[in-house]
């Protein structure tokens, strides 16, 4: 078995156990989980392979991109201007941004937009690399694009765009970067994560693989595929071209470190399992000091907004959204109806309980599409907290 680093507190071995058995079969994977619960680490361990083209291990230290994991933090620096009272969630879009306004999305709100029901979860353009390297230039699409359906009538998972929308929405609201919103939050609760990676975190930075049932999946959508009719969920992930449909090949998608150094808030954070758990813990207790959100603010920002069937056909179960956070759902199992969070490409999983007053991040740069690694390890904490 892979050798597991770092410490579990007393009471905490079953989850430590369910982190080492996410191992078995997968020689070549690195991950890393860490738990804290009032604030306090329960949980911090790290294990397996972050390079698997040189052997290099994975350490205390090591961060990896962790996917749509991003729009939750996203949404929490968009809950804390709510918080500010420099954001209303039932306000128009296009009255902080007034670009938005065409094609009828004038009627969008804040909250719908953060909820995924803005009607512009792909590009109907195919979008350049330089472009999508561009912050500006991207949410200049976005603004411009005649919506895919009536926006507010309903749902599509906004895979990528979710971070344009989001990010401008702090912006607009902020007065500030989401780059650098994103920074000052991590370092309030002591660094390790990064929206827009520097030039000298690529070194140690985990080299991403693709697995088994991701490659299948990928493959078996692109099977099935009518020529003639635009798939939007494929494009969702690949701006027409932009991305590989992994999102990851051996050497370019987010293992390119240009794409990693981009402001890409809807999927594009890297980070340590630690510094993701500890935003997390914030947003419900004090953690080192630091409390993100207050309990009226959660009250707000947690309320569902969007459940039920997409707008573009896929299979149940379905997940549910409140102000960009995933929902404990069937789709994705958290500790309970308290939990919030996000999930992420490939097997990322963080989030936070307010019942259990815990902060969660598991992070792996392996990368599957049938994937219950994370979710045993929620299953063991849940039977303990």
């Amino acid at each position: 078995m892979t050798a597991v680093q770092g410490v579990v507190a007393p009471g905490f071995e079953p989850v430590g156990e369910a982190f080492a058995a996410a191992f078995a079969g997968l020689s070549e994977m690195g991950a890393a989980l860490a738990i804290r619960v009032d604030g306090r680490t329960v949980v911090d361990v790290w294990g397996g392979t972050a390079d698997s083209r040189d052997g290099r291990p994975w350490e205390s230290d090591t961060p990896s991109v962790v996917f749509s994991c991003t729009k939750g933090l996203m949404s929490i620096l968009a809950a804390r201007l709510v918080e500010d009272g420099m954001l209303d969630l039932d306000r128009p879009l296009a009255e902080l941004w007034p670009e938005f306004a065409v094609h009828g999305k004038d009627r969008v709100s804040v909250g719908d937009a953060l909820a995924h029901r803005a009607g512009v979860s792909a590009p109907r353009i195919d979008v350049t690399r330089a472009q999508l390297l561009d912050f500006d230039a991207m949410t200049r699409i976005v603004a411009a694009q005649e919506p895919l359906w009536e926006p507010g009538a309903g749902w599509a998972y906004h895979a990528l765009t979710h971070g344009w929308l989001s990010g401008e929405i702090v912006r607009r609201a902020g007065g500030v970067a989401p780059g650098e919103a994103f920074a000052a939050m991590a370092e309030a609760v002591g660094g390790g994560a990064w929206l827009g990676m520097p030039a000298e975190v690529a070194a140690s930075a985990a080299h991403l693989r693709v697995g088994p049932t991701l490659d299948a999946l990928v493959a078996r959508q692109a099977a099935e595929r009518d020529p003639g009719v635009v798939d939007w969920l494929d494009r969702a992930m690949t701006l027409g071209g932009a991305l590989p449909a992994t999102l990851v090949t051996d050497d370019d998608g987010f293992n390119a470190d240009d794409v990693r150094a981009a402001v890409i808030p809807g999927a594009g954070a890297v980070a340590t399992a630690r510094a993701v758990a500890a935003m997390w813990s914030a947003t419900v207790v004090e953690t080192d000091g630091i409390r993100l959100l207050r309990d009226d603010t959660l009250d707000e920002v947690t309320r569902e907004r969007t459940a039920g069937a997409p707008v573009f056909a896929a299979p149940a179960p379905w997940p549910r959204w409140a102000a960009g956070f995933q929902l404990d759902s069937d789709a994705r199992r958290y500790l309970g109806p308290t939990s919030f969070g996000h999930d992420g490409a490939g097997g990322q999983v963080a989030f936070a309980d307010r019942a259990a007053r815990v902060g969660f991040a598991f992070v792996t740069n392996w990368m599957e599409a049938d994937d219950s690694r994370a979710t045993r390890i929620v299953d063991a904490l849940r039977a303990l907290v």
